[in-house]
């Protein structure tokens, strides 16, 4: 079976600072040379967690119970709302794939992502307010979940492959 390891956790062990500890998060960040300053808490937590837990990795991992602000379109723990109900797993350092829960629930999606829209400086897809999908949230949407699998990252690991470049059926064609 696959190690479940809490979010909160693996970045307590590996990067050595609590995901709720802003001032702390954010001097490690400082610490590891990553740009930290305009960014939003969630990102920066999230950058330092990419930094110092996926090198450690390497079993297969389900990493569970993300911090909520990193998910805004996924459902919350019903115990704990500021976890999601959100897994990403992992392989040899490797995210292959991430799942969720949906949140359905208009008025807390559209709150979650005024938040985000508020506090994201650096994500392009963020930068207005889908109106259309609250609208589409209020006429009703039954309980749904996402899951994304990286094809590509998983025959990276089958094959043993150095670089994703190596199994991407048209790469780009461009140094780097």
């Amino acid at each position: 079976p696959w190690t479940r390891l809490r979010y909160t956790d693996a970045l307590a062990q590996y990067a050595g600072v609590a995901a709720d500890d802003i001032a702390a998060v954010r001097a490690k960040a400082h610490q590891l040379g990553l740009e930290e300053k305009n960014m939003d808490d969630a990102v920066v937590v999230n950058k330092v967690f990419e930094e110092c837990v996926e090198q450690h990795l390497v079993q297969p991992t389900f990493v569970i119970d993300y911090p909520a602000p990193l998910c805004p379109l996924t459902r919350r723990l019903p115990d704990n709302p500021q976890l999601a109900l959100r897994f990403e797993a992992y392989v040899m350092n490797m995210e292959l794939g991430n799942a969720y829960t949906e949140l359905n629930d208009p008025f807390i999606q559209e709150e979650n992502l005024s938040g985000a829209l508020a506090g994201e400086d650096t994500d392009e897809t963020m930068r207005v307010m889908d109106e259309d999908f609250i609208r589409a949230l209020k006429f009703g949407m039954p309980p749904a979940g996402g899951l994304g699998i990286g094809v590509d990252r998983l025959v990276m690991l089958l094959t043993n492959s150095p670089s994703i470049r190596d199994v991407i059926l048209f790469p780009l064609m461009r140094p780097g």
